[in-house]
């Protein structure tokens, strides 16, 4: 499929959203903190805040700003190496941590929604993707005004909450064992933090 409702390469689309999901950061790690402390039921208040954090990223873009940081590219590499020393720095304390440390994302009971907004707000893999390349699956030929970005957002938002329900369920699932096991708790965040680490420096000098 390879134009739907003006999107170019819808296929492709779906594809790189899809990796943007996988690939680890805050917004997986404020999910499975929030179903840790909360179950099923903080899992998916947090999965909603990921939800409307990319709604909100998605219709700034269509609103314009992306054209204006691409007028300014030095704001996007900016943006573009802050978002990797972050990740870097948040991986860096998942490695570091010991058993018994505060929590590396401190998520509150009760907060999880705006808390998981706030991340995937400030989540530098979701802003790079939505200012740097969700433009470029915009065919300006073929697009349907308002149609076509609708039809993105609904894709996004089901994409979203299909893999942050997955997630949610798992991490439910081997909770009570994980915590009932500090060495794996531990082994699991300090190979997370390598996940982040190794996102951050790919990110760094990875080319908008």
């Amino acid at each position: 499929m390879t134009h739907f409702f003006g999107i170019s390469e819808y296929g492709a689309f779906v594809t790189a959203f899809i990796l943007l999901l996988i690939i680890p950061g805050p917004g997986n790690l404020a999910i499975m903190t929030s179903t840790a402390k909360g179950g099923v039921l903080g899992g998916m208040m947090a999965t909603l805040g990921v939800i409307a954090g990319d709604q909100v990223l998605l219709w700034i873009t269509v609103a314009g700003v992306a054209s204006i940081l691409k007028a300014y590219a030095g704001a996007l590499v900016i943006i573009q190496w802050v978002g990797a020393a972050y990740l870097v720095w948040l991986g860096a304390k998942m490695i570091m941590a010991k058993p018994g440390d505060k929590p590396i994302l401190n998520i509150k009971p009760g907060q999880y929604f705006k808390q998981a907004l706030v991340i995937t707000l400030f989540n530098p893999k979701a802003v790079v993707f939505y200012l740097a390349f969700f433009p470029l699956f915009i065919n300006p030929q073929t697009h349907l005004g308002f149609i076509t970005f609708a039809v993105m957002a609904a894709t996004v938002a089901i994409l979203a909450f299909i893999y942050c329900f997955v997630v949610v369920m798992i991490t439910h699932f081997l909770a009570e064992k994980i915590r009932s096991n500090q060495k794996v708790s531990s082994f699991l965040q300090k190979i997370a933090g390598l996940f982040l680490v190794g996102f951050g420096l790919k990110l760094a000098f990875s080319k908008i």
